[in-house]
């Protein structure tokens, strides 16, 4: 055999260098593991949780109720439909709003004003 090709063999056949520090691949798995993990706990699961509680309280609204929309209109709940209110805001004016868009109740029906 010619002295390259023995080269060539050679190389072949050792190993990869590993990363930096030593430590290899597995390193680098476990730091995307753990970067996932972080973001996950923060950005992820508290804006599942603000989503349901939101969910939660548009199912819990009734004619009466006191809202803001996420327009800064205030108004009074005068009937609910499936995907949206009626809204009175002032006399003699209402409007349908989307249920997505009310964003607090201000009021609920049945309790006093403090």
């Amino acid at each position: 055999m010619s002295l390259s090709t023995d080269a060539l063999a050679n190389l072949a056949q050792t190993a990869a260098p590993a990363g930096p520090g030593g430590l290899g691949g597995g390193f680098m798995i476990i730091f995307y593991g753990l970067l996932f993990a972080a973001m996950y706990f923060l950005m992820i699961a508290p804006q599942r949780k603000k989503q349901k509680e939101h969910e939660k309280l548009l199912a819990t609204l009734e004619s009466g109720d006191e809202i803001m929309t996420t327009g800064g209109i205030y108004g009074t709940i005068t009937n609910v439909k499936d995907d949206r209110f009626v809204v009175r805001i002032a006399d003699n004016t209402k409007i349908e709003v989307g249920k997505a868009f009310v964003s607090a109740v201000v009021n609920k029906a049945g309790t006093e004003k403090q």
